[in-house]
């Protein structure tokens, strides 16, 4: 009996007993989207076919701290780029990207890419997101803007790529021409971040179109995560030993983030993991016509 009542009380102790309230829910001209809170969790939910998909998840005790891995992961990027004055993130969720770069580079210009204006609102209304001076959004296509940032001759040191819904990445996005277009809103020594998934039918393919537009790049994994993410610099990647130097330097700072950031120099790597034969994507063959005719 004594064992029972032990079990018993750690079903109703465990984290995932506590069923989430839906505090909020919408329907976009994109998605369904909902908010959804715990006792000390917030989380912006987008609800696809199968299952929900958690974009951005807020712990309410301790706010400024990062709850996905694979968003600790994209500040990988500032091994590279240590103090950005110019960063574009293309795609939004609750605006923790752009919020936590704000606070680390109190100077830096950040322009966030968002093509649903819905994703916006309940940015600002739930997750402590706010526009300013500094901080713009721009409620648009991310080709559409690449494309008339291009002709402004705009330039941004780093360039976080986060179109991503836990079931796709949009494949406008994926191709050469995008990618190219990207690459050319680079400053001198930029640095391109990529959120993308560890393991997908897309894997290879998309592996040999960002190493034709940027050359050589980090392949960056952690144990656990279902994400990769690409760190590519076109003039140049630094040396380990460089990675090290910046990583002891950034730790002090990122520690309040829980942003381990002194253990990723070990899992960047450029070796290729995928077929190196694989055709390149392009806007004429894309994801969608490669896996109908798979």
């Amino acid at each position: 009996m004594n064992l029972l009542r032990l079990l018993l009380a750690a079903i109703v102790t465990l984290p995932f007993a506590i069923e989430a309230e839906v505090i909020h829910q919408e329907r976009s001209i994109y998605r369904n989207i909902e908010v959804q809170q715990t006792r000390n969790q917030r989380c912006l939910v987008f609800a696809v076919r199968r299952d929900d998909r958690r974009q951005t998840c807020l712990n309410l005790d301790e706010p400024d701290r990062i709850v996905f891995s694979y968003v600790r992961m994209a500040f990988g990027g500032l091994l590279l780029v240590p103090n950005p004055s110019s960063i574009l993130i293309v795609g939004l969720g609750g605006g923790t990207l752009p919020t936590a770069l704000a606070k680390l580079y109190p100077t830096a210009q950040i322009d966030a890419i968002e093509i649903d204006p819905s994703v916006v609102k309940v940015a600002e209304q739930f997750f402590n997101f706010k526009t300013s001076e500094r901080i713009k959004v721009y409620t648009q296509d991310a080709r559409v803007f690449t494309k008339r940032a291009r002709q402004e001759a705009k330039q941004y040191d780093l360039i976080i790529l986060d179109a991503f819904t836990g079931d796709y990445i949009p494949e406008h996005l994926m191709t050469q021409e995008y990618l190219t277009e990207t690459r050319d809103l680079l400053s001198p020594a930029g640095v391109v971040v990529a959120n993308t998934f560890s393991a997908s039918e897309l894997y290879s393919y998309e592996s040999e179109t960002y190493k034709s537009v940027f050359g050589a790049f980090f392949n960056f994994k952690l144990p656990g995560s279902g994400n990769r993410v690409i760190l590519a610099k076109p003039s140049g990647l630094p040396s380990k030993d460089q990675l090290q130097a910046a990583a002891r330097n950034l730790a002090p700072t990122l520690t309040t983030l829980g942003v381990a950031i002194e253990e990723f120099p070990r899992y960047l790597t450029t070796r290729a993991d995928w077929d190196t034969n694989s055709p390149i994507l392009t806007d004429q063959f894309s994801p969608a016509n490669l896996l109908k005719n798979r």
